[in-house]
């Protein structure tokens, strides 16, 4: 009991550093900590490993909310510590981490009915009660990571199977279809975020030709895709700068005619 707790813990301050500057929330870190905890290192250094490179490139984007791996991590490492193999840990952490994702899910879209209330804090001008209230989002995700690592890490694997197995076809089904729909939309608001001016929707178009019509995958395109953003960017620059120096010079001219004026 006293290891699931430690474990618990550890996958808890991982969930708070999730919501911060995000440190300590890669799987090769998890797992090395759970590692530690378990007593066996060489296994937790191997099986983060793994998970980390497996889920190297794993991340929120826009409104799509991605399988949560700091349980998944936490739980699949002790786990699969416990079992002695990197194969079951990675096993373990996959349908661990798509569970926890729906509860990220439910969290996220609770803690939204926080934002009226701290607005109304906010035009009373106590700020100080604005700072406490994200203790309430903290304290949800630090429990939200430790409960089900504990309890899965206490009761052991064969909590997990049965909890995926017990849940219906259509409920599975459902949340792949939402997890098929879900990356789209968020990546489309994230491009009405970042692409603001017309003519950077022509390097988007470049891209995709790229990669549909060459069939070039993502490193290729990427090297290509460098030094024409140098380019842009040192362009964009430049026409900045002729524009201020050139706004300067009106303005010099215009404070020289007034001097002149003035004698």
């Amino acid at each position: 009991m006293g290891t699931a707790l430690l474990v618990s813990l550890w996958a808890g301050i991982c969930a708070i550093d999730d919501m911060g500057t995000q440190m300590i929330r890669r799987p090769l870190l998890i797992a090395t900590v759970v590692g530690v905890i378990m007593g066996d290192l060489q296994n937790g250094l191997l099986i983060g490993a793994t998970l980390e490179v497996m889920w190297m490139g794993i991340g929120n984007v826009g409104a799509y909310s991605a399988p949560d791996i700091v349980s998944g991590t936490a739980i699949g490492t002790a786990l699969g510590v416990a079992s002695g193999g990197t194969a079951a840990a990675v096993a373990l952490a996959v349908p661990t981490s798509l569970l926890a994702q729906q509860l990220l899910i439910l969290y996220r879209s609770g803690i939204v009915y926080l934002n009226p209330i701290a607005q109304k804090i906010a035009e009373s001008g106590d700020f100080k009660k604005v700072f406490r209230i994200n203790y309430i989002p903290i304290c949800i995700a630090f429990l939200i990571r430790a409960v089900p690592t504990f309890l899965a890490v206490f009761l052991g694997a064969d909590i997990i199977d049965s909890i995926v197995k017990a849940l219906p076809e259509t409920i599975m089904s459902g949340l792949q279809i939402a997890g098929s729909i879900i990356p789209a939309v968020g990546i489309g608001l994230l491009m009405i975020m970042m692409i603001k001016k017309a003519e950077l929707w022509v390097f988007l178009v470049a891209g995709f030709a790229l990669a549909v019509y060459l069939e070039l995958s993502v490193l290729p395109i990427t090297l290509i895709a460098l030094p024409i953003a140098l380019i842009y960017d040192i362009a964009v620059n430049a026409n900045e700068k002729a524009s201020v120096v050139q706004s300067s010079g009106q303005g010099n001219a215009f404070d020289d005619d007034e001097e002149d004026y003035d004698l």
